[in-house]
């Protein structure tokens, strides 16, 4: 018997770990238009919920533009303070840790102020949203990795009371 518990708190705890990074999600800024000048990056950003644990993706052409994470006012006036981190990859992977205001400008040329290459979003604390009503699943806004979590978090721990 003690075995079996054994192997049981061993898998709720993989399972604690593991919840949160399937249900996050990845967010690649501009989608297909990726980091780039004349874009509106705030329509992009409306509607969408960003949550602690989710990523943040800049796709660009590395050389071109560059990532800087910016606090209000840098955003605001286009610049970075100095010693921020310069994120210049092309492919560059932010995961957004705390909840909160976050605002991302580049750096390059103009590219903030004449290009409006900047993005302000607001990062909600992580939750496990309730399950979806039939009328929201028939439209298409439940994702797999929604069920994906729901199966880790209820399905492993059954078969391994069933065992």
């Amino acid at each position: 018997m003690a075995m079996a518990s054994t192997q049981y708190l061993f898998i709720l705890a993989i399972i604690a770990i593991l919840v949160p990074s399937i249900l996050a999600t990845e967010f690649v800024g501009g989608d297909d238009k990726g980091w780039t000048i004349n874009f509106d990056y705030q329509a992009w950003a409306q509607g969408k919920e960003f949550h602690v644990d989710d990523t943040l993706v800049f796709k660009y052409k590395e050389g071109v533009h560059n990532v800087l994470k910016v606090n209000e006012t840098g955003f605001q006036e286009c610049m970075a303070s100095e010693g921020t981190m310069t994120l210049t990859s092309g492919n560059d992977v932010v995961t957004l840790a705390t909840p909160g205001r976050k605002w991302y400008i580049c750096g390059v040329a103009k590219h903030c102020e004449a290009g409006n290459q900047k993005l302000v979003i607001t990062v909600l604390p992580q939750t496990i949203a309730p399950a979806p009503s039939p009328v929201s699943a028939a439209r298409g806004s439940v994702t797999p990795i929604y069920y994906g979590g729901m199966m880790a978090i209820f399905g492993i721990p059954m078969m391994v009371i069933m065992v």
